[in-house]
């Protein structure tokens, strides 16, 4: 079964609390696949993951990009799984693929855009019943991630 997490982003944004959670994903190994909800988001999102800090590097590369197949982090703005990625990150209410193709898979929402919590709720009980391993975190003041019951 899949393993599914629900990020409730309620202290930073998206372009701050996901390079540490992708550098995270590649010290351990993993390929990983970042879907967006569009094009523009993605492109977006590559630029950023460029400069999100002066001392960092974080391979990865978009599905419209040479050698996507060979990227270790993929950002895309649809389903497919060009790199063979075991965790997909769906960020920005982005609708997802099935979650049995991938070891793990995690929904980052921003807890003050409505559409996305919304969202993020009916994807958790969509998923609930399905046998898959669901947890919740939510950010703590200081922007740490706390698993909450």
């Amino acid at each position: 079964m899949t393993e599914i997490l629900f990020y409730h982003l309620t202290e930073s944004k998206l372009e701050d609390a996901l390079p540490p959670l992708l550098e995270k994903s590649l010290a351990r190994g993993w390929r990983v696949a970042v879907q967006t909800a569009d094009a523009a988001r993605r492109d977006r999102l590559d630029a950023h993951l460029w400069v999100y800090r002066d001392d960092s590097f974080l391979p990865h590369g978009t599905e419209e990009a040479p050698f996507a197949e060979a990227q270790p982090v993929l950002l895309t703005a649809g389903d497919g799984n060009a790199n063979d990625a075991t965790v997909r990150f769906i960020v920005d209410g982005a609708a997802p693929p099935a979650p049995d193709a991938y070891e793990r898979m995690v929904f980052m929402f921003d807890g003050y855009d409505q559409e996305q919590v919304e969202g993020a709720r009916a994807e958790w009980k969509r998923l609930r019943g399905s046998g898959h391993s669901l947890t919740y975190w939510q950010q703590d003041r200081d922007g740490r991630w706390v698993k909450k019951a």
